[in-house]
C-alpha cells in the first residue's frame, strides 16, 4: 500500500517566478486605468494572493466594475506575453522527477487562473510529473486559495491529512490548516519565514522538495 503523502504545489513563487510576466501586466492595467506605478517593493507583494484582492488594494477601490476592467486590462497583457516571462527555478524539475520515480502524485494547486497555469506547467514539462493542475476560475469563485484546495481535494477524493499543500505565501498555509492537511513553506519565493512561521516545515533549496515524501 502506498503510504507517501499527496503533493499539492503552489506554482508563482514555489515552482516558478513569474514577476516580471506579473508585475508587467500589473502596470500594463494600472496605466489603463489611469492608475499610478506602485513600484516594485508593492507588486512583489501581489505574487500569491488573488488578483483581484491586489488590484482592490492597489486601486484602493472595492468597485467591482473597477477591479474587473483592471483583471481585463492585464489578463490582456499576460495572455500575449506575460506568461511567457516565467523561468522555472532550478532543481525544481528534478525534484519532480525524483517525486514521480518513487511513485508520488502530485498536483499544482494555484490561484492563477488554470487555462494560464496549465499552459505554464506545459511549457516547462512539469505535466510530465503532475497529475492535473487546478487554478482559479476568470470568474472568481476559486480564487481563495481554502475554497480551491478543497475543490482539489473533493474531485480527487482525497484524504486531506494526507495532503501536504507547499508554497510561499500564508494564503497555501491557511488554505492546508483550513482543509485539514499539512504545509509546507518554501522560502526561495516570496513569503519569508515570519509569513511561513505556521508551516510545520520550511525549504530553503528547492532541491529539498525530493524529500517531501519522507513527511509522515
Amino acid at each position: 500500500m502506498n503510504t507517501r503523502p499527496t503533493l499539492l504545489f503552489d506554482l508563482d513563487g514555489t515552482l516558478s517566478d513569474n514577476y516580471e510576466g506579473i508585475s508587467g501586466s500589473i502596470r500594463h492595467a494600472l496605466r489603463r486605468l489611469g492608475a499610478a506605478d506602485p513600484g516594485d517593493a508593492e507588486l512583489r507583494r501581489c505574487i500569491g494572493p488573488p488578483l483581484r484582492e491586489s488590484f482592490a488594494r492597489l486601486l484602493a477601490t472595492d468597485n467591482a466594475a473597477t477591479i474587473e476592467a483592471a483583471i481585463g486590462a492585464y489578463r490582456e497583457r499576460y495572455e500575449a506575453l506575460g506568461w511567457q516571462e516565467n523561468v522555472a527555478y532550478p532543481g525544481v524539475g528534478e525534484a519532480l522527477a525524483r517525486l514521480c520515480e518513487r511513485g508520488v502524485r502530485m498536483f499544482v494547486c494555484t490561484s492563477k487562473p488554470e487555462h494560464f497555469a496549465t499552459r505554464i506547467v506545459r511549457h516547462f514539462g512539469f505535466d510530465a510529473y503532475v497529475e492535473r493542475v487546478y487554478g482559479a476560475d476568470l470568474a472568481g469563485a476559486l480564487d481563495d486559495k481554502r475554497k480551491l484546495l478543497a475543490h482539489l481535494v473533493g474531485c480527487e477524493r482525497l484524504a486531506p491529512h494526507e495532503c501536504i499543500m507547499i508554497g510561499d505565501r500564508i494564503h497555501d498555509v491557511r488554505a492546508a490548516r483550513v482543509n485539514g492537511a499539512r504545509a509546507v513553506g518554501v522560502l526561495w519565493g516570496y513569503g519569508d519565514a515570519g509569513e511561513l512561521a505556521d508551516a510545520e516545515r520550511l525549504l530553503a533549496q528547492p532541491t529539498e522538495l525530493a524529500s517531501l515524501d519522507q513527511d509522515r
